[in-house]
């Protein structure tokens, strides 16, 4: 696995958003905490190609399982 690949901001393009180090913040600040007892993937804040790719991502457990990790416990 090529983890340089799966950084936080190509985590970030590949949803869709913003992907420069402010925007990542101001995301992360906007939308937290985020209620431990939600799931990640079903955040309110995610459109629905969004949710079924971190959905995917993570009971696949693939290559992007530990940026969208990351992404899940800055949230919280």
């Amino acid at each position: 696995m090529d983890t340089n690949l799966h950084t936080m901001t190509n985590l970030f393009a590949q949803l869709g958003l913003a992907a420069d180090p402010a925007a990542i913040e101001e995301f992360i600040d906007r939308h937290r905490p985020l209620a431990n007892d939600v799931a990640l993937y079903r955040a309110p804040f995610w459109t629905d190609m969004q949710r079924v790719f971190l959905k995917e991502e993570i009971i696949e457990d693939a290559d992007w399982a530990g940026v969208i990790d990351e992404l899940n416990g800055r949230l919280r």
